[in-house]
């Protein structure tokens, strides 16, 4: 992440700017449709970017692109002034945090986690309702498939991993035992 204090900021303008979840997920939606042609236009990158054109026509650029995609006027507003302060190259991130900084803003934790094999509907259920109990309020998860954990799952929230796998149980084992060496 380039400047995580200068994505937090965008993102958490951004989040405060769309009340409910239905128009923060059609902002995400669209965030993430720019992203995609801005990511796979390097001519678009270029043209955004140049010092050779005026800000006016970076500007116009940029507007032509969104109306071509059906843009709405917030997102509109937020990529004009990502263009006008030289931060476009933030998108990528800012769309990453986005989710996080909408549950932080709407009093929900969000857990990524991390397993061996996908979880069963079951299995998430049970996760979901013992992390809502443990913080007292609504939690919102991400799952991904980490092949390396070789058993268990590891949580992460925020900056903190809570590792409660095999191969985290065999790292703090190998910790204890090279630390033990050393006091010898």
């Amino acid at each position: 992440m380039k400047n995580l204090a200068l994505v937090k900021k965008y993102a958490q303008g951004l989040v405060q700017a769309v009340p409910e979840e239905r128009e923060f997920s059609s902002v995400l939606a669209e965030l993430r449709g720019f992203l995609d042609l801005y990511s796979g236009r390097p001519d678009l990158r270029t043209a955004l970017a140049s010092p050779f054109l005026n800000a006016g026509s970076r500007a116009r650029i940029l507007k032509g692109v969104l109306a071509g995609s059906r843009a709405g006027e917030k997102m509109v507003r937020f990529l004009s002034l990502l263009l006008e302060n030289k931060r476009l190259d933030l998108v990528p991130d800012i769309v990453d945090i986005l989710p996080v900084a909408w549950h932080e803003e709407h009093g929900i934790v969000s857990f990524e986690v991390a397993s061996v094999v996908p979880l069963t509907a079951a299995q998430e259920r049970r996760l979901r309702e013992t992390l809502e109990a443990e913080e007292k309020g609504p939690v919102a998860l991400s799952f991904r498939i980490d092949p390396g954990l070789v058993g268990g799952l590891a949580l992460k929230k925020g900056n903190i991993v809570y590792d409660v796998s095999i191969r985290g149980s065999l790292d703090r084992m190998r910790e204890h035992i090279e630390q033990g060496e050393r006091s010898s």
